[in-house]
């Protein structure tokens, strides 16, 4: 067995002073005076025979060795972290992290009242949303740094386990009085003349890649807007199209500031499912989070009220009134 001259206090002691650039800030974050501090730095240093700190007037500067410690530092905590929280978890805590993201952005808008509800029955558990994992919420979810991942692209990996949530479809939002308002649905090469607008790159958007790439179809332009009211605002002004779910643009539509049509004639439907770890589906309170997000999906009521629409036949659509597609409706755009 090798002996360590390294032990847990030590590796916090370096990232601290690192953070903090003094003795004195650090031993206020680990709850040490200065002396205590100034003691264990000197013992780190005399086990390793080199310097860690350069003391340069007030502030306490790294080496190479510390820049190299830091290194390990960083990585040996965040593991031993992760490795605390999944043996609560493993546990049944009901105290604990929980981390998610999800694909579609305007998702983003109906999470925070379910989470406001969660709170309720789990007030130990701190739920947070990822919104920069929502471009590759598997390889985040993979790698430790996420929980639960809301996706609609089919899940392969088998360390991963998921559970159907809810279904909803994508419609094309328009300008009253642009001409395919008065369409019935809405085809790829449609989109030849059109800019159009979405949260996402055309090589991340799910529009893009698998309505108008098949297709061979390439809009006229692309604009990247990733606020879904800031994308509702442009559509209205007539600075382009989008593609965005219809209990997103449900509101918008019964005003009459923009018209909602199908994406293909047969409209485009999207199945949305929670992701997450095998060991972690097995946590109670992971298990009902996701158990809320199945019983409270972000359309209750649209979806019923869109698909009613489809027996109506689709007409013209004045500046003051709009018709509904006469099809069902998917879920946001990337």
């Amino acid at each position: 067995m090798v002996d360590m001259d390294l032990e847990i206090r030590h590796l916090r002691l370096v990232r601290e002073v690192s953070l903090a650039g003094s003795l004195t800030r650090a031993g206020g974050v680990l709850h040490l005076t200065q002396s205590a501090l100034s003691h264990q730095l000197r013992d780190i240093e005399s086990r390793l025979d080199t310097p860690l700190f350069l003391r340069v007037g007030k502030r306490m500067i790294l080496t190479p060795a510390g820049e190299r410690l830091l290194r390990s530092a960083d990585d040996v905590l965040a593991t031993i972290e992760q490795t605390e929280e999944a043996i609560r978890r493993l546990a049944g805590a009901e105290r604990g992290l929980l981390r998610l993201t999800t694909e579609c952005y305007t998702c983003y808008h109906w999470l925070p009242a379910l989470m406001k509800r969660y709170r309720r029955a789990h007030p130990r558990v701190d739920v947070r949303i990822d919104a920069t994992a929502t471009s590759q919420p598997l390889a985040h979810l993979l790698d430790g740094r996420l929980d639960i991942a809301i996706v609609s692209d089919p899940v392969r990996d088998r360390r991963i386990v998921t559970r159907r949530l809810f279904d909803d479809e994508m419609v094309v939002i328009v300008e009253p009085s642009h001409p395919l308002a008065g369409r019935p649905f809405v085809r790829a090469e449609d989109f030849a003349g059109e800019t159009l607008l979405t949260y996402s790159s055309k090589e991340e958007s799910t529009v893009y890649q698998r309505i108008l790439v098949p297709s061979g179809i390439a809009p006229a332009g692309m604009q990247q807007v990733q606020l879904t009211e800031a994308m509702i605002e442009l559509v209205k002004a007539g600075l382009g199209i989008a593609v965005l779910a219809w209990w997103a643009v449900e509101p918008y539509v019964r005003a009459g500031a923009i018209c909602a049509r199908p994406l293909t004639r047969r409209g485009y439907r999207r199945v949305w499912s929670a992701a997450t770890l095998k060991d972690l589906a097995r946590v109670p309170y992971v298990r009902e989070f996701i158990d809320l997000i199945a019983t409270h999906p972000p359309f209750t009521g649209a979806s019923a009220r869109y698909a009613a629409s489809r027996s109506a036949p689709a007409r013209r659509s004045s500046s003051r009134s709009v018709a509904l597609a006469a099809h069902p409706v998917p879920s946001s755009a990337r």
